[in-house]
């Protein structure tokens, strides 16, 4: 069966649009997305070993696998704002936590951003939430993860929530989408 690309890309494009609308419920985006060339280049370097570990363990922990590649693309902005020449070649594995993929989330929220409590929790929870809507959108799109378009569809949900988390820090540290003249 060939995997039709309309429809991934409708597919990431409403999972883009409800993971927005979360985010925003939550207060933790005003905007769509705020972007960096060096950040998407990121997780164009990291997709692979980020889809190895997460596929690896989606099965156990679907909601982790989706979430953590948030947490993920939170690293990668906050890194690019406090010292890309100093950041910009860090392996994928850098992210890993003491228990390697296992506490990746906690490793990044503690360690990495090095947030209060109350912030890291409400991060965590949205995260959490946005994993759990991109499920229930899979399901409702009848798609099987155990076959190609659910490998495809997974793929284009790890990115989708890649690029939520870069945006949330982005936010965070308050950047902002302004008109260059």
């Amino acid at each position: 069966m060939a995997v039709n690309t309309a429809d991934l890309d409708r597919y990431e494009a409403v999972l883009e649009d409800g993971l927005v609308k979360i985010c925003k419920g939550a207060g933790l985006l005003r905007e769509q997305f705020m972007r960096s060339e060096d950040i998407d280049g990121k997780w164009e370097q990291y997709a692979q070993d980020y889809v190895a570990d997460a596929v690896l363990n989606f099965n156990e922990y679907p909601e982790a696998a989706i979430a953590w590649a948030g947490f993920l693309g939170m690293a990668v902005a906050h890194n690019w704002d406090v010292d890309w020449e100093a950041h910009k070649d860090d392996p994928y594995k850098s992210y890993y936590g003491s228990r390697g993929w296992d506490d990746m989330d906690e490793h990044i929220l503690w360690e990495v951003l090095a947030l209060p409590e109350a912030i890291g929790k409400k991060l965590s929870d949205t995260l959490d939430s946005c994993a759990l809507a991109a499920l229930g959108l899979i399901r409702h799109e009848g798609i099987e993860a155990q076959t190609e378009l659910g490998f495809y569809v997974l793929v284009r949900t790890y990115s989708v929530l890649y690029r939520i988390g870069a945006a949330i820090e982005l936010q965070r540290l308050g950047y902002q989408r302004v008109r260059v003249a």
